[in-house]
């Protein structure tokens, strides 16, 4: 008896190896995307400030806790409910080293989404699938769209709704549900970013063009969600858009030069092409936004960032296709074309050489931040602790209550005892930016001083007394200790230890103590060890390290009591650590204040 197959063949067997091929070549590029943003997800570099205050905003919201940010972060619930549902679903804050890494991972999946819908918006605009993957590679690979796609900017979020609805738009044989589903989706897009209007032209002008009835109904239907968010649930709803700060277009671009140039190239060209006309208005918009004081550039070119690589790629694809008949398989022809395509990738490529290590992927686990946070664990356990939106995000994750922690915002109408004041905008003095502050950091001294640049994490104590200006010096006080101690014969030390004792930067307390421990016994000391974070902020240190006579030392330190009563005595591989707690009483070295 004959078989019959049912293997497809011909035609249908070409389809699925072309619908195998695109596929392919989607997870290839969606892994290249998510990959390289994984990498550099820590990456230090640009820095902004707005971004502590949208991490501090989707912890809150997920722990239902109250926080008021110091306002120039900008106002979207809809966003930082979109971040905060994503930190609850996947439990990013408990799987993360710090807070900012646990919201970053949101958005590094709208980044990898962004990348699939575009896609599927190139090939539905008839790019063929390599004009298409060339579109997303640009995506996914440029050091711009790197540095921008790993910071937590809401505009990420109303991009991939406003792509999700360019892709329903534009979905073949659209019906009803689709179009109903793209007004949801570009009110959505809305609600996260106000800037995100700029796409509505675009949609319509794509539905104009199909459906004029149907293009009514969405524009009701918008109408009317964009009525109520903005009218009588406008407290809760309406969103409002971030101060302008650092960093500037001019930063950004310095990443990617080329993208800037080839940009500006495919805008104006894309004006040309019919199908390509609504998104190179769109796109004009937002480069004319870039122009308007007040208007933070991250988020205009969060958004715009997509939109130019599809152009770019349609132009190219478009011009390709223009070439006369006769010429096109003119062997006179190919050398120029594949001149113009080897300039073009090695004017991206070079843009990129210099783009990737401006980046510089870290390693490090919280950086400055999660120094500070580890020294205020160690020093002032338990205190209230005044707080800027970053701080407050990494203490309240890493367990310190919430109702210790106490934002600027809060002292608006008088602040309440605060011990503690942690600063990470990388100022040593921040009553310019939180005037309010002015009487609550009066009398602040600079504790502890984490990193350096913008990137600084400054620890100050608050309330100290004021120093007396008749009072002797303490530090000319420790200086001639430390000259007297390092002088005697019955102490050893390595040159690098009496150097920091002859310069003044010993605690008084342990010189006091090391003094007396001579007195009785030889003292080899191996190191002053400084505490991490307190040399840069001018503390004396307070720890040692004693090499000889292991218990006797540790007998004599565990036998001070009051004033010279260690807050450790640890007994390591290098010999005793002795600790003491911070700020020695004045006037411990008294006989040696004089010149």
């Amino acid at each position: 008896m004959a078989q019959h197959s049912r293997e497809p063949t011909g035609p249908a067997r070409s389809s699925a190896a072309h619908r195998l091929l695109s596929l392919d070549i989607v997870l290839a590029l969606l892994a290249l995307a998510g990959g390289l943003r994984v990498l550099y997800l820590a990456a230090p570099e640009p820095v902004l400030p707005a971004e502590a205050a949208n991490v501090a905003h989707a912890y809150a919201l997920g722990h239902l806790t109250p926080f008021t940010d110091a306002g120039d972060a900008g106002f979207s619930p809809f966003g930082w409910w979109q971040l905060s549902a994503y930190t609850m679903v996947t439990d990013a804050f408990g799987r993360s080293a710090t807070a900012v890494a646990a919201v970053r991972e949101a958005v590094l999946v709208a980044a990898v989404l962004s990348a699939l819908l575009l896609w599927f918006l190139a090939r539905r605009l008839g790019l063929t699938r390599w004009a298409a993957a060339a579109a997303v590679l640009l995506l996914a690979a440029s050091p711009l769209a790197l540095g921008l796609q790993r910071l937590v900017v809401v505009e990420h979020l109303a991009v991939v709704w406003a792509l999700g609805a360019l892709v329903l738009v534009t979905q073949p044989g659209a019906r009803i549900r689709h179009d109903a589903a793209a007004a949801l989706c570009l009110l959505a897009a809305v609600l996260t970013s106000p800037l995100a209007l700029v796409f509505l032209p675009a949609a319509g002008w794509l539905l104009v063009r199909r459906a004029p009835v149907r293009a009514a109904l969405v524009a009701v239907l918008l109408n009317l969600g964009l009525g109520i968010a903005f009218g009588p649930a406008a407290a809760v709803l309406r969103p409002h858009l971030a101060d302008s700060g650092r960093p500037s277009v001019t930063a950004w671009v310095a990443l990617d030069p080329a993208w800037a140039v080839l940009s500006t190239v495919a805008l104006v060209a894309a004006l040309a092409v019919t199908a390509l006309r609504p998104f190179a208005v769109t796109g004009l918009l937002l480069v004319a936004a870039l122009l308007v004081p007040g208007v933070p550039d991250t988020a205009v070119l969060a958004l715009l960032l997509p939109l130019t690589p599809l152009l770019l790629a349609a132009v190219g694809q478009t011009a390709s296709r223009q070439r006369p008949q006769a010429h096109r398989w003119n062997p006179g022809r190919g050398p120029g074309t594949t001149l113009v395509s080897v300039v073009l990738v090695a004017v991206i490529a070079a843009g990129w050489v210099f783009g990737y290590p401006a980046l510089r992927p870290t390693t490090g686990r919280g950086g400055p931040l999660a120094q500070a946070q580890q020294w205020l664990l160690a020093n002032a356990s338990g205190a209230r602790v005044l707080v800027d939106d970053g701080a407050w995000a990494e203490l309240a994750n890493a367990g310190w209550p919430t109702g210790l922690l106490v934002p600027p915002a809060a002292c608006a109408a008088g602040c309440p005892p605060v011990e503690w004041a942690v600063f990470a905008d990388g100022t040593t003095d921040p009553r310019g930016r939180y005037p309010a502050l002015g009487i609550v950091l009066a009398e602040a001294g600079v504790t502890a001083v984490f990193g350096d640049g913008h990137q600084s994490v400054t620890v100050s104590r608050l309330g100290l007394p004021a120093a007396d200006p008749a009072a002797p010096s303490e530090e000319s006080a420790r200086t001639h200790a430390g000259e007297a101690l390092a002088a005697s014969a019955r102490i050893s030390l390595p040159p690098d230890a009496a150097a920091v004792l002859r310069a003044g930067h010993v605690d008084p307390r342990l010189i006091a103590t090391i003094a007396a421990l001579a007195a009785l016994r030889p003292v080899s000391v191996g190191a002053f060890p400084a505490v991490p974070g307190e040399d840069p902020a001018g503390q004396p240190r307070r720890q040692v390290l004693l090499t000889g006579g292991r218990d006797a030392v540790t007998a004599f330190y565990t036998g001070q009591r009051d004033l010279f009563r260690p807050s450790s005595v640890t007994e390591t591989a290098g010999g005793v650590l002795v600790t003491y707690p911070l700020f020695a009483p004045p006037g411990l070295l008294l006989p040696f204040s004089s010149p």
